[in-house]
């Protein structure tokens, strides 16, 4: 395979995506910074194919990363090949707005040819290739220049890898026949909604205790003004307060801003600076949270109570025993929030009573709801048994046993 050196201009970004336009899939990282910003800092960018890797500078002056990102999400021949890529995807949906299409993650795509749930991508490698991946440029400062050879060869490495991994996992997939399976999750991948970032429901990412209107309103105004000052100063949402104390300042708004001063995670300093003029000025013009945005009533859980409960644990086990039956991640085939729904009676809406999953899980763990199902061991293993297919052969011998004797009972007395 053919490394570049770091990709620095305009004219050679060009000519790699050009080629690379010609190739069936493309491999893709990135490495950024966020620990100091609200928006990510795209510091570097990764791309192979089978032929040739290159990585690229999108810090470098006057580069113009347009073929780039045209390649990544106007191309639909090429797929792209990421590895947990949801922040990489959530990164170029930022330069965008747009997401990479068509997608593929080998991530998910583990999930389902193991029971792997979220392999990190040193044990793919390691797994796949029996390679040992050197982590020790994975937390260095990559927004620093000049980024150093350990630097760029360690990122290389990460689409390099990826680009002989892919196809291997490909051939598992299609030798499994599960592929179609993963067609919903990497649309969902890829899906733009996932990533716009909408100040206006930022308020629903918060824990707050109960569900009165105007609490409730005044979460959602001050969470939008939190995003808004986030955004402006381009620092991280918790640094200009975290959730819990907007959740505290929703429940028990201040009257007067040197009250501020009160509120634990607010400095001293909020009782009388302009930013705690503005928070004040905003919890004033809050308005109770309309009908048609309060949030819907979670359900209190099964109608038998605790009974609902240790059905919800049987059907836990029911998913573990089926994850290794087929060798697939359980929680590919659902989460545990879905078993409690559906333990507590709820049948609409549930993915596990949809399509592939309700085939290979979500039928099973009906017959178990409705009693048509058991578990059993077997030479020391749990398997899971219906009641209505298989009956004991000691009691069907007891009943043949008892049937011979009425007969013959009744042709004494006759």
């Amino acid at each position: 395979m053919i490394i570049h050196p770091l990709i620095t201009q305009t004219e050679d970004l060009a000519a790699l995506c050009e080629r690379l336009a010609k190739s069936d899939f493309v491999s893709v990282d990135t490495e950024f910074m966020r620990e100091n910003t609200y928006w990510p800092e795209l510091c570097l960018v990764q791309i192979a194919n089978t032929e040739e890797a290159a990585a690229i500078d999108p810090m470098a002056e006057g580069l113009d990363l347009s073929p780039l990102l045209d390649l990544l999400t106007d191309n639909e021949e090429v797929l792209k090949v990421f590895h947990a890529g949801g922040q990489d995807v959530e990164i170029i949906f930022n330069a965008t707005g747009r997401t990479p299409h068509p997608i593929f993650d080998t991530q998910i795509a583990m999930m389902a040819i193991s029971q792997s749930e979220q392999i990190g991508y040193s044990n793919l490698v390691e797994s796949w290739l029996g390679l040992t991946i050197d982590k020790g440029a994975r937390f260095t400062d990559w927004s620093r220049r000049p980024l150093t050879e350990r630097q760029i060869e360690y990122a290389i490495g990460d689409v390099t890898h990826l680009s002989k991994i892919f196809p291997k996992i490909l051939k598992r997939l299609i030798k499994t026949g599960r592929g179609a399976w993963l067609n919903q999750e990497m649309e969902k991948l890829a899906d733009p909604d996932n990533y716009r970032n909408d100040p206006t429901q930022a308020w629903k990412r918060i824990k707050a205790a109960g569900r009165n209107p105007a609490m409730l309103g005044r979460l959602k105004a001050i969470a939008e003004w939190r995003e808004h000052e986030a955004q402006g100063k381009n620092i991280p949402r918790g640094r200009i307060a975290r959730d819990e104390t907007l959740a505290d300042l929703a429940n028990h708004p201040p009257k007067q801003q040197s009250d501020l001063a009160k509120v634990r995670g607010l400095s001293q300093g909020w009782k009388d600076n302009e930013i705690g003029k503005r928070l004040m000025a905003t919890i004033a013009k809050a308005q109770p949270l309309p009908d048609d945005e309060m949030p819907p009533r979670a359900p209190r859980g099964a109608p038998l109570g605790k009974e609902g409960a240790l059905v919800a644990d049987l059907l836990k086990l029911l998913v573990k025993i089926r994850a290794r039956e087929i060798d697939v991640a359980a929680r590919l085939l659902t989460r545990s929030d879905e078993l409690e729904l559906l333990a507590a009676g709820v049948r609409k809406n549930l993915p596990i009573l949809q399509g592939w999953r309700y085939e290979v899980f979500g039928k099973d763990a009906l017959d178990l709801v409705e009693g048509k199902l058991a578990f059993a061991v077997e030479n020391g293993r749990l398997k899971m048994t219906h009641v209505d297919d298989e009956v004991p052969q000691e009691a069907a011998a007891e009943t043949g046993e008892m049937a011979t004797a009425e007969d013959e009972g009744g042709q004494a007395t006759g």
